[in-house]
């Protein structure tokens, strides 16, 4: 019994003395219950609408002051022309318009109704569907307030128009978001545990002291699994097309090219995480953890980012997937040029740039 309890003590020595290990076991509930309890909700909040108001009377500032108090929208831009609907979608930052007719309050009291369109962009169905269904039925109660009140009966017609994905197919908002999950996952994980293999089992070392120089060995390390992606971007595309009817509506050089980025973001991220793990457990672990658990959920592949408290928002800029997911969205569903993603290429393009500088300095440094 007591060398029983002896071989207890020294399991749990081992456990507290391996600060990995109680990083993981106690630091992994926190943060996903954290990430759970916050990240993951079905209710859309603080969605970034713009507003065409040709008539900006009483009636359409009383509905826009109810919109944007109860929480669900933040009115962003005002449009002065219909023109400019499609540019608003176009710059990413827009997730519904709200347009009313001319004459619209006048409309509404004199021939007892009128006109609200609602244009949003249904890209990512679901969150279409619940921006939708909140502004209608913010309008509707409106409505009825307005008709106790006056006793007066009066009817607005909300117009539903649905951009980039009328039919409301799922499988337009989940392949960019599984491109990304696959490419992060096969990149960057695999990626540091082939290096991490090399070093736990000590060939590391005679590779190191062969004629090649070290660059040239990493690089050799990481080109097939650049090769593998690049099929798995082609498979994942053309699944998409012929099996699951999503169409490429932009530039298919776009989108490979946006697609090439984002596995050199992973690539140099894998390369980052074999530098500081010592055997391919950690680093099957670290992958999983500072990987897989923010690309699902604060990439805004499951989940809007719009209703995450701020502090998740702010930590979504450090995820790659956030950025490429967004640009796979504008160019392959929504069909813009390029230049509409620039902003998430030239983001991606910094990261690498970082993660590239920081693992080199720190592989030199090991050596």
């Amino acid at each position: 019994m007591k060398q029983f309890i002896s071989f207890i003590k020294k399991e749990f020595l081992h456990i507290v003395r391996d600060r990995r290990t109680m990083l993981i076991l106690l630091g992994m509930p926190i943060v996903q219950i954290l990430l759970f309890g916050f990240a993951l909700t079905t209710e859309v909040k603080n969605s970034k609408i713009a507003v065409l108001d040709p008539s900006k009377d009483e009636v359409t500032r009383a509905i826009l002051q109810r919109l944007e108090s109860s929480g669900y929208f933040d009115i962003s831009e005002y449009l002065n022309t219909p023109a400019e609907i499609d540019k608003a979608f176009q710059g990413g930052n827009i997730d519904m318009i709200v347009s009313f007719s001319p004459d619209f309050g006048n409309q509404l009291h004199h021939e007892g109704t009128a006109q609200l369109q609602l244009i949003a962009d249904a890209s990512d169905p679901n969150t279409a569907q619940t921006l939708v269904g909140y502004a209608n039925n913010i309008v509707l109660q409106y409505q009825q307030e307005q008709m106790e009140n006056m006793q007066i009966p009066f009817v607005i017609h909300p117009d539903v128009k649905m951009l980039y994905n009328p039919q409301l197919k799922g499988a337009y908002n989940f392949v960019p978001g599984v491109m990304g999950l696959v490419l992060m996952l096969i990149c960057a994980m695999m990626t540091s545990i082939s290096i991490v293999r090399e070093k736990e089992i000590g060939t590391m070392e005679v590779l190191l002291v062969s004629p090649m120089r070290p660059i040239f060995i990493i690089l050799a390390k990481v080109v097939p699994y650049f090769v593998l992606s690049c099929v798995n971007v082609a498979t994942i595309l053309l699944l998409a097309v012929f099996v699951l009817d999503v169409p490429i509506a932009g530039s298919l050089i776009a989108l490979l090219f946006a697609s090439l980025i984002f596995i050199l973001v992973a690539l140099a991220l894998g390369l980052m995480i074999s530098n500081f793990a010592q055997n391919q457990i950690t680093a099957m672990l670290f992958s999983g953890m500072v990987l897989m658990m923010p690309t699902m959920i604060l990439s805004g592949m499951i989940f809007p980012i719009e209703s995450m408290p701020l502090i998740l928002q702010w930590f979504s800029h450090i995820v790659p997937a956030r950025w490429y997911i967004s640009a796979v969205k504008k160019i392959m569903i929504q069909g813009v040029p390029i230049l509409y993603a620039s902003k998430e290429l030239l983001i991606m393009l910094g990261m690498i740039a970082v993660l590239l500088m920081a693992s080199l300095k720190k592989f030199k440094v090991r050596l």
